[in-house]
């Protein structure tokens, strides 16, 4: 079809009465049909059309995940409107520069909180003509303001006929939708996808892991990404699967325990902190218990390993495998909230090869997906069946993917963007006769799976003209149980060094294994020694000498969105952390 909208509609009329979004209402998931869900398209539609809001023109959303978010995007595009997500942790100068760039008319906010950024740079914003807040925000005085209620009653002189007038013309080829990029390297940039970029993608994720009606997923990270996109509302409405709106980030590992979803998506951050907190606990066990947990892991891993290659169990893995099953994994995985989950997935960030194998001992097999917002969402993918761990996968069917001959990973194929919007000399760097430059570098193994080496912006060189990729290096600082973030330094310099920050949890673990106090824990000599012993058995040992980290500093808290250093899917800023640490990383260099 050309258009979600238009998948939307049909999927409404062949699944009516099914749940598709559910929302937690006093205490109880609330579903939205997929009839209401279509109907509440139509109803945004016509509100935009009566507040005058043209084919082209675009709606900023700043917001948590919640029913308005979706319908407002998916009715944006019904009316050949440009939907644009704005991250709600953004400042409001972050804000007002995706507002003034998108010259957006509307802004739709869920809060009062998110409607006092919009105030603050209001003035500065010509084309923003209304803001509308969502069900159940504060009421407020401006007129430029519109309730959810009042944005809605907008349309009560449009004809439903008109909105679905729209979409049986809208063009397959014309903007849908703009990603503003999270910006680790300077403004944002706007991610232009076509109606058919999100169409394509959609059914080629349906089809790649076999979604259907029976699965359901929980949205949590960021709608302004298209990962999350993809997997709220692209997938879904494609699939006619449900899907389920954390209440928030804190009651995440609650809601997962009461949704069981069938599909999940976290980026590595995710998957790092629930690998720390699970290996402190299975790590408690002791006597026959340990024994048995250390046997169902090995048979988690052997299972693993077999359907990673598409290969039957044979009789006696199988035996053994239902037996771990019945006596850890059965009991296991519920309480993670994976206790019905069929495909576990990673992306948006480099995660390390022991994170993954931690989890496939434990029978929950995670899938990592390669790609960017430039190709909306997927590159490659580790599927069922076919997977290889240290590797992101083979290209997407339907997907052309090259290594260029400086090693940078290039892609054609539907998938790929329109361009950036209003920067044509952006555009012209990234996007070569149809082939989009990742600007990631990477190499095929014999059998076509795809391994990602390095970032070309993020490659240290050093004084000594030696090229270090820094990814892989960071990735197995992370690994040591004591480290929760890793940043490498060197360019320009004689060695390497790292910044790392400490995992809470395991740092009081050590201060009291210590008899140390917790305050000040990150320079206590003991703790230090602790990290550098495991730098020099874990990391140096694993890279060649001139990549070895020769001095390191434990800093005192972590890296953090407020104060610059992470994007809003946990991404770092090496710019800003070599800006906020610059006198400590200094001093690493003084001797």
């Amino acid at each position: 079809m050309s258009s979600i909208p238009a998948v939307l509609f049909a999927t409404a009329k062949k699944n009516p009465s099914n749940g598709a979004l559910y929302s937690k209402i006093d205490g109880r998931w609330t579903p939205t049909t997929w009839e209401a869900y279509a109907g509440l398209v139509v109803d945004v539609g016509r509100a935009l059309i009566g507040l005058g809001l043209g084919e082209g023109q675009t709606l900023c959303i700043l917001a948590n995940n919640r029913l308005e978010w979706v319908v407002a995007d998916v009715g944006a595009m019904a009316v050949g409107a440009v939907p644009a997500g704005i991250y709600q942790t953004c400042s409001p100068e972050e804000i007002g520069y995706i507002l003034g760039h998108s010259e957006a008319p509307l802004v739709l906010v869920e809060d009062a909180g998110q409607l006092a950024k919009i105030k603050e740079v209001w003035a500065d914003l010509p084309h923003l003509k209304h803001a509308i807040t969502m069900m159940g925000a504060d009421a407020d005085a401006d007129p430029r303001v519109l309730s959810w209620e009042a944005f809605l009653a907008k349309g009560e002189g449009v004809d439903a006929a008109a909105v679905h007038s729209i979409v049986d013309k809208i063009d397959p080829d014309a903007p849908a939708t703009f990603i503003y990029t999270s910006g680790t390297t300077g403004p944002p940039k706007a991610v232009s996808l076509s109606n058919r970029n999100l169409t394509w993608t959609a059914e080629a994720a349906v089809e790649m892991v076999q979604m259907g009606a029976d699965d359901c997923g929980i949205s949590y990270l960021p709608l302004s990404h298209i990962a999350e996109q993809m997997f709220t509302v692209h997938a879904p409405v494609t699939a006619g699967s449900s899907v389920y709106f954390a209440e928030s980030a804190e009651a995440l590992p609650e809601n997962l325990k009461e949704v069981q979803p069938t599909i999940f998506f976290g980026v590595p951050r995710v998957w790092e902190k629930i690998h720390a907190k699970l290996a402190v606990r299975l790590g408690e066990a002791s006597g026959a218990k340990a024994h048995l947990v250390a046997w169902a892991r090995k048979v988690g891993a052997a299972v693993c390993d077999k359907r990673n290659q598409g290969k039957a169990l044979g009789p006696s893995l199988s035996i053994q495998y239902r037996l771990a099953d019945k006596l850890i994994f059965g009991k296991l995985k519920p309480m993670l909230g994976m206790g019905r989950a069929r495909i576990c997935v990673t992306g948006a960030a480099p995660i390390s090869s022991e994170v993954l194998s931690f989890f496939a001992g434990l029978d929950l097999p995670i899938l990592e997906v390669y790609g960017q917002s430039e190709d909306t969402g997927p590159t490659s993918f580790n599927l069922p069946g076919a997977t290889r761990l240290g590797t992101v996968g083979r290209p997407v069917p339907g997907v052309e993917v090259k290594i260029a001959e400086d090693g940078e990973i290039i892609v054609r194929g539907p998938n790929v963007f329109l361009g950036y919007h209003k920067n044509p000399e952006a555009t012209a760097e990234t996007l070569i006769d149809g082939w989009l430059h990742s600007g990631d570098l990477g190499a095929f193994d014999p059998e076509g799976y795809l391994k990602i080496t390095g970032r070309k912006k993020d490659i240290i060189i050093t004084s000594g003209g030696k090229n270090i990729t820094p990814a892989n290096i960071e990735s197995a600082l992370k690994d040591l149980e004591l480290v929760s973030q890793a940043v490498l330094i060197g360019d320009a310099r004689k060695f390497i060094s790292a910044l790392v920050t400490l995992d809470a949890d395991a740092a009081a673990r050590f201060a009291d294994a210590n008899s140390l106090p917790a305050e000040g824990i990150h320079e206590a000599p003991a703790l230090i020694a602790e990290l550098q012993s495991g730098i020099e058995a874990r990391v140096n040992s694993k890279f060649a000498r001139v990549e070895h980290i020769r001095k390191f500093t434990v800093l005192p808290r972590e890296f953090t969105q407020e104060d610059g250093e992470l994007t809003p899917t946990l991404k770092i800023k090496r710019r800003v952390v070599n800006t906020n640490w610059g006198e400590t990383i200094e001093a690493m260099y003084q001797a």
